[in-house]
Order: structure tokens, then sequence, then C-alpha cells
């Protein structure tokens, strides 16, 4: 579709009521390939590759600001004509997730947010994003870190395994799928973008938590996350007033691929299962 100005790329599978699955940083729709056929029988499900990631156009004025992203989830729902939605975040896409829903409550917009899914969301009550962003917030290490990631291919393998607790899990289509987006211009200029904002999205973040505590929510976490800090998900829950809690042992930061399985059935019992 057309958002924006710039061409959009989602996938869709199913029927019933929709759900939106929100990928991370550096991710892309390719992260609900062992989700996405799980929830169809349930739900209508959509998976964008978010403007600027994924094989979806990357345009260089784009707002990356979390606020930015929001508008750009809630503008996709209206497009395809929705007005009341479960929302599925993982990591940044989990933030994006709760802002979007923000959003809807306190702006009157087309869109009812019904249900929250945040898979390891990026959150104020994790430190070790909070220290990536400080590093990168600062424009030289940005400039040096955008002349040389290119050179540096052969870490890819390094890098992709730290978010598997156990890197005998990992599929072997993972690494080559996230690889492959990576080749076109832009995708890590639109990283640097959204680290630029990280420090203060964090903060207002933090701010707009009591707009969606009503939302029913489901938290996921893998305990050996090594991402987003599995500690960080008691302070969070302590924001919701109907919270359910999934943490999975010895799993890192992508659950949805280290083991799709139990990823799934604790997203369909709380999709099908949970009060509002």
């Amino acid at each position: 579709m057309t958002l924006d100005g710039a061409q959009m790329r989602y996938l869709r599978a199913g029927s019933g009521p929709p759900i939106i699955l929100l990928h991370g940083l550096l991710g892309y729709s390719f992260s609900w390939r062992f989700t996405m056929p799980a929830l169809a029988p349930y739900r209508t499900v959509y998976a964008p590759d978010m403007l600027g990631s994924g094989f979806s156009e990357r345009p260089r004025d784009l707002d990356a600001s979390l606020a930015g992203a929001a508008g750009r989830v809630i503008e996709f729902a209206r497009i395809l004509g929705l007005s009341s939605v479960d929302l599925l975040g993982t990591s940044r896409g989990g933030a994006v997730a709760m802002a979007a829903a923000a959003a809807c409550v306190v702006e009157e917009t087309h869109l009812q947010v019904q249900k929250l899914i945040l898979v390891a969301p990026v959150n104020p009550y994790s430190a070790q994003g909070k220290r990536l962003a400080a590093l990168l917030g600062n424009p030289i290490v940005r400039a040096i870190f955008r002349s040389t990631v290119a050179r540096m291919s052969f870490l890819y393998p390094r890098w992709h395994g730290r978010m598997f607790g156990d890197r005998g899990k990992i599929p072997p289509d993972s690494l080559p799928g996230y690889e492959a987006p990576l080749v076109l211009p832009g995708v890590i200029d639109h990283a640097l973008r959204i680290v630029r904002t990280w420090s203060s999205d964090l903060r207002r973040l933090e701010g707009i938590l009591p707009r969606i505590a009503c939302i029913p929510t489901l938290l996921i976490w893998g305990s050996k996350d090594p991402a987003v800090y599995a500690c960080s998900a008691e302070p969070l829950a302590n924001h919701f007033r109907n919270v359910q809690q999934a943490m999975f042992p010895g799993v890192g930061h992508l659950p949805y691929e280290e083991c799709p399985e139990e990823f799934n059935r604790a997203v369909v019992d709380f999709l099908c299962n949970s009060v509002p």
C-alpha cells in the first residue's frame, strides 16, 4: 500500500478479528513466519514491514520517532478499513504498539485497541537500551558506526546469535532471512534515526503508560533476554490493571523463533480466553 507517500509492504493471512504484528528494530515481517500460521485460524493477521525496514521503502525524511511510527500504525489500520484491532509488538515494535494504543485513547482516532501482546518490549525500566541509545546518540560514534557497519558483515552471525538463549535452537533460515533486506540502501540510516530519539521516546512512553492501563495485556519474555532485560517485566506490568505474564526459561530475545510452539500457545490462549 501507499502510506505517507511511500510503498509499504505487508503480509496478510487468516480470517476473523484483526491483529497487527509489529516487528522490532532491524526486523521485518519475516519475524512472524512461525506466528502467522498459528494465529490465522483465529484472526485476520497483518504483518507490515514498517517504512524504513524490510522490503518497504525508506524515505529519507521519515519521522522515525516513536510517535511517528505509532501514527503510521494507526494510518495503516485506517487504510485497511479497520476500526478495532489487537496489537502484538516485539522489542521496539512493542513500544510502538503501546504508543499507538495510547494515541487511540487520547486523540479520538477511528481505531480502538482491544488487546496488547508485548514481547520483550522496549520500555523505560531496562537499562540496556538506555546505554546503547546514549552511545549511539553521540554524533561522532554514530558516524563511525555508519561508515564501518557495512564492512563488518562477518560479525552478523555473532550479533544474531546473541539474541538466542540457546544457539542450538536458532532456525536455519533465521540469519539469512534477517540479512536479506540489509543489502538494500537505507536500513542502517533508518535504524540510526530511531536511536537518535530513543531516550526522549522512552521518557514519553513512561508518561503515556497510564493511558493504556485498562487494555488487557500479555507480557512475554525470555529469561535470558540480552537486549531488553527480563527484570523490567515486573515494573512494566505494574502499569496494567488486567495483565498476564509468560516467562520462558532459558530463552533469549526472540521467543517466537526460539520456542515458537510455546510462544504461539501463550498468544492464542490469551487472544481466545482472556476476559476484557
